[in-house]
Order: structure tokens, then C-alpha cells, then sequence
């Protein structure tokens, strides 16, 4: 994709046009080993300033992994009849994916961006009622080629997002920055897949972007072959790419699916191992949906 990596954001010096909303950016960080935080923050930095409007969701999936390790809670990887892949989460597996992801990792990630002078808020989505979810009560997994339903699993999928507190933060030159809890309608906090409650946070903000940053170039027809990165991908061809996108890919196509069905003008997923991954996401290495 040619052009300037702030192509669909205004220049962050400009002012914003008289009666139009400032361009919004939604970012979701992906929680895997390899990803440049670092870099990501930088980048942040740069872009994240009036009047372009920036919110961070975050996963930590590595992070909940080690800290479960360490704990003698090894990670339960579960597998829907339909392929998808998520984290097994009883009550206790709850307690430390919540320690790890709300307690380290969105710490970690608020500091750093406030070293780089960025005015960030950390929060999940229990606070101030920010995401509502519906708490799945039965799962089905499949394990050794049979079919298992799991009932003790505190999942949930978003349903409601308050974009009023996240406004409000927004207007007042926050950055808010989201770790994947939700509470659920029957009043449990539940774990959320981040790729799409970023998703569904940029639809309830009307978001010009969102942006997915993985451990891959983009979304790939034959995985692991990086040389069959799809540049573009025509919103026509979601269904297609479900069925050749591997592993956690597909939650980022359905997430993409749902970003765009709420309005959000275009998603792209792309690499978050890079140096400035959103700066090079935006001027167009990775994969385009739109």
C-alpha cells in the first residue's frame, strides 16, 4: 500500500477539521513472546498526540503462561469444534491470568508509555462497567478427536462496550490502555479473547483503524511461508482466509470481520516484532482489510 504512514490519521500537528471527530486509532497488542513493547511504546509516543486519539488493548498470554508455571498452574490450551484456540480458565487459572495480564503486563505497559511522555491509563474491563460479556456456562473442546463440554471455563464475549468513560478519558488527553477482563451479566469477571474486544471497543468509538500487532507479518495463505503474506485482503474474502488462517489468526479474522460489520473504516494486522510496528503497519506492511 502506497502512501504516508499516517494515510486515513491526520499529521499528529495538524488541527482537526471544524465540526469533524479527530481520527481514532485503536491498537491491540498482542500478548505473545517476541513482540517489540518497547518499540510499540515509542511509536506510540509519536503518533498518540492531539488530534489523533489513540486506545491500547492488550493480551499477555505469555505473561499468564510463565506466572502459571511458576505457580504449579500449568496453561490449558482448549480447541473448539470449529478450530478456534483459547486459554482454559477455571476460577484459579482467572486468578493468575488476572495477576499477570491486569496486574503486570498493563502496569508495565502504562510505564513505559508514561516514560515516553504519553499521559496513559491503565484499566480492564471491569472497571467502570467498561466491557460487559456474556459468561459462557458450557464450552464445547475437542481432545483426542472427541468432543467434551467444559462447564467451569470463566470466558465471556463482549457484548456492550461503555464508549462514555472511554470518551471521556479520550477528551481529557488519556490514553487509555485495556487489559482483557470483562464483567460478565451474571456479574463474574470473565477472560476475553483481546483480538476481539479491541474489535468490538473500535466499533463502539466509530475508530478510523484498528490495528492488530502479532508475532507474524500479516495474515499468510500458507502458513509459515512468509513470502505468501497477503497485502490486501478485500472485506469479501474474510470467509475464505477462516479457512486457511492458522491458530490464533482466525480470531483475528473474526475480529476483523466484526470491527468492520461495527463501521470502523479499515483493519490491519500486522507485525508487532518490528521496531515501530504501528508506523510500519500504517504505512503498509502487513495485511489491509477494508
Amino acid at each position: 500500500m502506497a502512501g504516508s504512514p499516517h494515510e486515513g490519521l491526520a499529521a499528529r500537528n495538524e488541527e482537526p477539521v471544524s465540526d469533524e471527530k479527530p481520527p481514532l486509532l485503536v491498537v491491540k497488542l498482542g500478548g505473545a513472546e517476541g513482540l517489540d513493547i518497547d518499540g510499540a511504546c515509542a511509536d506510540l509516543a509519536d503518533l498518540a498526540r492531539p488530534p489523533i486519539r489513540t486506545v491500547v488493548v492488550h493480551g499477555g498470554s505469555a505473561d499468564a503462561t510463565a506466572l502459571g508455571e511458576a505457580l504449579g498452574r500449568p496453561a490449558r490450551m482448549l480447541t473448539s469444534p470449529s478450530g478456534f484456540v483459547w486459554r482454559y480458565t477455571d476460577r484459579a487459572a482467572l486468578e493468575t491470568f488476572t495477576m499477570a495480564v491486569n496486574g503486570k503486563r498493563n502496569t508495565l505497559l502504562v510505564e513505559r508509555l508514561q516514560a515516553h511522555g504519553v499521559n496513559a491509563l491503565g484499566l480492564c474491563g471491569l472497571d467502570g462497567r467498561l466491557m460487559i460479556a456474556a459468561h459462557k456456562t458450557a464450552v464445547q473442546s475437542v481432545e483426542g478427536g472427541r468432543r467434551r463440554v467444559i462447564r467451569d471455563d470463566f470466558t465471556g464475549k463482549v457484548e456492550r462496550v461503555n464508549d462514555g468513560l472511554l470518551w471521556l478519558l479520550l477528551e481529557a488527553d488519556y490514553l487509555p490502555v485495556i487489559a482483557p477482563l470483562a464483567l460478565s451479566t451474571d456479574g463474574f469477571a470473565v477472560n476475553v479473547d483481546a483480538d476481539r474486544a479491541a474489535a468490538k471497543i473500535a466499533a463502539a468509538l466509530e475508530a478510523d483503524t484498528l490495528l492488530l500487532l502479532t508475532a507474524a507479518p500479516g495474515l499468510l495463505s500458507a502458513f509459515p511461508d512468509q513470502a505468501t503474506l497477503i497485502a490486501d485482503l478485500p472485506r469479501g474474502r474474510l470467509d475464505e482466509a477462516m479457512e486457511f488462517a492458522q491458530g490464533r489468526m482466525k480470531k483475528k479474522i473474526l475480529g476483523a470481520r466484526e470491527a468492520l460489520a461495527g463501521g470502523v473504516g479499515r483493519v490491519i494486522i500486522a507485525d508487532g516484532r518490528r521496531p515501530r510496528p504501528i508506523s510500519d503497519a500504517l504505512a503498509g506492511m502487513g495485511t489491509t482489510i477494508q
